[in-house]
């Protein structure tokens, strides 16, 4: 009989540790999250409604304080924000919460907005994690959250994999894969959201070499958590035949090196009776051609046969 729990890909008890470690420094590297963040809230801005009660889920701190400085926070009302790491929690604005975004604790129905700015990418099972938000939200409540993408560090990966195969004759994956080609608007789609809508927004970083990149990741905490990552710790020529393919690879005329991350963001609503709904295919009783008020040509006709 094979088992209903998902395949646990990421250590999350790592990815605790690791936001602990970091927690009095955290915020001096979110500017990924700033980014999100900020994209997040223009979102919110362009919804006609308020929101009674609001979650920001993970992101660390200072983003209450940003949400309150924008339009966005006049149609918050009260918010909680959260983090997986009771280090970085006691560091929020209260009220704050330790909690884990894979076991929320919210009573269904309890929440009116839900905004989820760069952690959902380490979570084993992301549609069930999307399933426990939509039903923690209201009627007509709102979700926008962003998520690490799959091409975020390609570089990074690429010349990590030459520099051990070159080395050893193998390689191990040392960077964490992130949520890849999926079809993010369908996910929410299945997990009850309703009029879902998805985009991708590229940044690219440079860096004076990949060393300097490396600082940054263990800075913001998102360094490798794979639960079956080698456990023996790579070694110092790798890292330096790394930084080395990155440098050949990757760099630009003035010698400073390129880093990608891809922010996927991702927006639905929990269902209610009021929102529109999408007609059924076929049930149209105007043509379009009449509606805009226009000759409608055959095939053959617009070919000039």
């Amino acid at each position: 009989m094979s088992s209903a729990l998902p395949p646990q890909l990421f250590d999350r008890d790592l990815l605790r540790q690791r936001r602990n470690r970091a927690a009095g420094s955290i915020q001096s590297y979110n500017f990924l999250v700033q980014r999100a963040f900020d994209d997040i809230c223009d979102r919110v801005e362009g919804v006609m409604r308020d929101f009674d009660t609001t979650l920001i889920l993970g992101g660390g701190p200072g983003l209450s304080g940003e949400l309150r400085q924008r339009h966005a926070g006049s149609k918050a009302g009260h918010v909680i924000q959260s983090d997986l790491a009771p280090a970085v929690a006691a560091r929020l604005d209260a009220p704050a919460l330790a909690l884990d975004e894979e076991r929320l604790p919210f009573s269904d129905a309890s929440l009116d907005l839900i905004l989820a700015p760069l952690g959902l990418h380490w979570t084993n099972d992301l549609p069930g994690v999307l399933v426990q938000l939509r039903r923690a939200l209201k009627p007509d409540g709102f979700l926008a959250a962003a998520l690490l993408g799959g091409n975020s560090l390609t570089e990074l990966r690429q010349s990590l994999m030459a520099a051990e195969a070159e080395l050893t004759g193998g390689a191990h994956a040392r960077v964490s894969p992130l949520a890849g080609t999926f079809d993010i608007a369908a996910l929410l789609q299945r997990a009850g959201f309703t009029m879902p809508v998805a985009d991708i927004d590229r940044v690219t970083v440079r860096y004076d070499n990949a060393f300097a990149l490396m600082a940054d990741l263990r800075g913001m905490a998102e360094t490798s958590i794979l639960a079956d990552r080698p456990r023996s710790p790579a070694t110092r020529a790798l890292f330096v035949r790394m930084a080395e393919i990155y440098a050949e690879r990757f760099s630009d005329p003035d010698g400073r090196i390129r880093a990608t991350f891809e922010i996927v963001h991702a927006a639905g609503w929990a269902p209610h009776p009021d929102q529109p709904v999408a007609k059924r295919p076929g049930s149209a009783t105007v043509r379009l051609a009449d509606a805009l008020g226009v000759t409608e040509k055959s095939a053959g006709e617009k070919a000039g046969r």
